[in-house]
C-alpha cells in the first residue's frame, strides 16, 4: 500500500451555515482549489473529502460539508448528511461568520458537538471586515476557543493549522497484533488465495499485520492454507501466534496444535477497531434466533458480488445451517446504517476496515442504544464453525465475556 487509507486517517469536518466561507476555508487549509466556492448560499450539497498530510501531524482527511440551515426537502437531506459526518468525525472546525452573531441553529450545533464530546475550534472567518464584538464576547462567555482568519489575504491560515495540530486528539487505538509480540518471535499468517482475494495484493488487515509485527521486530512468515503444515514443520520452534482468514479456520485449525495460539484476521480487527467482548457477547443470540426473525449483515465497502460472496451468500447460509431456523436476512453495503435497525434480532458486521475507528465505535454504539446484539464476520464465522473459544484465547478480555455467557 503506498498511501495511508482513509480509515486511518483522522476526519476533520468543517461545519457552519450556508455561506460562512466553509469552502473556501478548506481550499485555503489544503493549498488549493479542490471546492467550488460562489456567493450563492447552499453551493455544496454532497460532503466533499480531501486527503492530505497535515504536519507535522500527519495524515488527514477534511471533509467540507452542506450548510446545517439549508433549506427545502432536499436541503434536509442535506443536513442529515451533515450530521452524520459530524457525529463520525475526530474534529470539528465550526466556520462563522465574523459579521453575526451566533443564530439558535450555530447554538445547537455547538450543543451537539459537545453532547458527542468531540473536540472542535471555532474559527471566524471573514475578519478582513472587521469583527463583530458581541460574537466574541459570545464564544468567551460559552469558553470557546477560536481563531480568526481571512480567506481573502490568508490572514491567520498558518496560524489555524498548528491550533488545528494542537488540539487534534491522539490515537486511541489498541494494537492491531504488536502487544501480543516481541522481538524475534515468529507469527504465520494464513492467506487463503481463492475467489474472494483480489487479484496481485492482499487485503487491508493482511498489510496491517505484516507492518506492525515487523514494527515490533517479529518474523513474519506468510503461506497459504495448503502450505500451513509444511511451514511449520519448516520452523526450528513454534510460532507465538497463528493467524488465519476467518473461513479458513477450521482448516487451519486442524495443522495447528493445541499450545500454539490461533486466531483470526478478522477478530483482530474486532479488536482493533470495533469491541471484541461485545462481539462475543452477541454470540449469545445467534443461538436464541427463531423462525422469521430478520437478521442485518452489514458490510462497510461496496464491491462487486462474487459467486460465493462472503457477506450475501455465506454468512447467510451459514447462519441459517447453524441455526436451522427461516431467517430473514438483510444484506446492506456502503458507509449508511439502514434507519429500521429497530427490526432486527442481530447484526452481523463486516471487520470495518474501510471505516475509522471512530465511525465503527458509532456504529456498535448505535446497535447497543436500541438493544440489538452485534457480532463480526470472525467472531461470527469462527463460532458457528466450532472455532470459539479458541480463536478467542489470544484475548484475555474476549475469554472472560465467554465465559461469562456459560
Amino acid at each position: 500500500m503506498s498511501k495511508v487509507a482513509q480509515s486511518e486517517r483522522k476526519h476533520i469536518a468543517f461545519v457552519g451555515l450556508r455561506n460562512v466561507g466553509k469552502s473556501s476555508l478548506m481550499n485555503k487549509f489544503v493549498g488549493q482549489d479542490l471546492v467550488i466556492v460562489s456567493d450563492s448560499p447552499g453551493t455544496t450539497t454532497d460532503p466533499v473529502r480531501k486527503a492530505m498530510e497535515l504536519l507535522p501531524f500527519g495524515p488527514v482527511v477534511l471533509i467540507d460539508t452542506a450548510g446545517i440551515d439549508d433549506v427545502g426537502e432536499l436541503g434536509e437531506k442535506r443536513i442529515g448528511k451533515t450530521v452524520k459526518v459530524i457525529s463520525e468525525a475526530d474534529f470539528v472546525i465550526l466556520v462563522l461568520d465574523s459579521q453575526n452573531t451566533l443564530s439558535q441553529k450555530e447554538k445547537n450545533l455547538i450543543e451537539e458537538i459537545k453532547f458527542l464530546e468531540l473536540p472542535f475550534l471555532a474559527v471566524i472567518n471573514k475578519c478582513e471586515l472587521g469583527i463583530n464584538y458581541d460574537l466574541v464576547e459570545e464564544l468567551d462567555s460559552m469558553n470557546i476557543k477560536f481563531e480568526s482568519v481571512s480567506c481573502l489575504n490568508n490572514e491567520g491560515i498558518h496560524e489555524l493549522k498548528e491550533n488545528v495540530v494542537k488540539n487534534l486528539p491522539a490515537d486511541d487505538e489498541l494494537p492491531l497484533v504488536g502487544d501480543l509480540l516481541k522481538q524475534h518471535d515468529v507469527i504465520v499468517l494464513v492467506v487463503p488465495i481463492d475467489l474472494g482475494a483480489p487479484k496481485g495484493r492482499l487485503i487491508m488487515p493482511q498489510v496491517q499485520t505484516i507492518r506492525e509485527s515487523l514494527d515490533v521486530d517479529s518474523i513474519v512468515v506468510v503461506a497459504k492454507d495448503k502450505e500451513l503444515r509444511s511451514a511449520l514443520n519448516k520452523l526450528a520452534e513454534p510460532p507465538k501466534l497463528v493467524v488465519t482468514d476467518s473461513q479458513a479456520i477450521m482448516r487451519v485449525a486442524a495443522d495447528v496444535p493445541d499450545e500454539i495460539p490461533l486466531t483470526t484476521f478478522s477478530i483482530l480487527m474486532a479488536r482493533y477497531k470495533g469491541d471484541l467482548g461485545e462481539y462475543v457477547r452477541g454470540i449469545k443470540r445467534i443461538g436464541e434466533l427463531n423462525n422469521g426473525d430478520k437478521v442485518l449483515v452489514a458490510e462497510a465497502c461496496s464491491h462487486h458480488v462474487q459467486e460465493d460472496d462472503i457477506g450475501k451468500i455465506k454468512i447467510p447460509r451459514w447462519l441459517r445451517l447453524h441455526t436451522k431456523k427461516d431467517l430473514l436476512i438483510d444484506v446492506v453495503n456502503g458507509h449508511d446504517y439502514p434507519e429500521n435497525l429497530s427490526d432486527y434480532k442481530l447484526i452481523v458486521h463486516c471487520g470495518g476496515c474501510m471505516l475509522t475507528r471512530k465511525m465503527m465505535q458509532q456504529r456498535i454504539k448505535q446497535a447497543k442504544y436500541i438493544g440489538v446484539p452485534i457480532v463480526n464476520y470472525g467472531v461470527a464465522i469462527s463460532y458457528m464453525h466450532g472455532a470459539i473459544p479458541r480463536a478467542i484465547e489470544p484475548f484475555g478480555e474476549a475469554i472472560s465475556v465467554w465465559n461469562s455467557l456459560k
